[in-house]
């Protein structure tokens, strides 16, 4: 399986997105696994890149819900997570949500260079989070991308809540053993039985994207360009 997810880094997360569900008229490249539209399968602007510089990554999802500390019930923690991580299928894409009030939900700074180590270490190679985290500058050279909607120095008590259970992450449905797929453009996934076919069909489309764009780039007469990319958004 590591072959096949160099294989999906060759492509950019927009391109998997394509093949996954954007065009579902196209049959012939498109899987159409869900509405475009209404199906939560890929992230809204809300969901940042940390390091675009460490381009594409994907894995299976192993999901954790993070919220405020509660004394009325503490059976799971750190230990848990990391166990959850080193029992994936690997590479793992952590898919964190943040279920904190909204009067401090902005000022989470969850996770931290001590956690990220760790993670890492059980397997992790990406982060996602529909909050924010902390110590960007530390986690960077670790190689672990890091998809946020922003950043904040500090946090009060926080407790696990739940493990691998469906969560939505910025406008992204996520279930556990489910392929995330993410770089600078966003997240978006798909079901892990799907996994050859998706390669399968981003070659194919990569392959004819770009000889389409090297015609209309060494062209200059509207009329011959608008015939190349003929059909492609009627």
């Amino acid at each position: 399986m590591e072959k096949k997810f160099e294989e999906l880094k060759r492509f950019d997360t927009p391109s998997i997105t394509n093949v996954v569900a954007t065009y579902p008229n196209n049959k012939d490249s498109c899987l159409g696994l869900y509405h475009p539209w209404e199906a939560n399968w890929y992230t809204d602007e809300t969901l940042k890149c940390m390091y675009p510089e460490l381009g594409r990554v994907a894995g299976y999802a192993v999901t954790v819900v993070y919220g405020p500390g509660d004394p009325s019930f503490n059976r799971l923690g750190l230990k848990d997570v990391i166990r959850a991580i080193g029992n994936s299928p690997k590479p793992v894409i952590l898919a964190l949500k943040q279920n904190f009030p909204e009067r401090y939900k902005r000022k989470v700074g969850l996770l931290g260079g001590n956690m990220m180590t760790a993670f890492k270490a059980a397997g992790c190679v990406g982060v996602l989070s529909d909050g924010p985290s902390r110590d960007v500058d530390e986690i960077r050279p670790m190689g672990i991308q890091y998809m946020l909607t922003g950043v904040t120095p500090g946090h009060g008590d926080f407790a696990v809540q739940a493990i691998n259970v469906p969560v939505s992450i910025c406008g992204m449905d996520v279930m556990p053993g489910e392929i995330v797929h993410m770089d600078e453009n966003g997240a978006c996934k798909f079901p892990a039985q799907e996994i050859d076919e998706v390669i399968r069909r981003a070659s194919e489309l990569q392959k004819v994207e770009q000889i389409r764009m090297e015609k209309m780039a060494k062209e200059t007469d509207p009329e011959v360009i608008l015939k190349i990319i003929s059909g492609l958004y009627d």
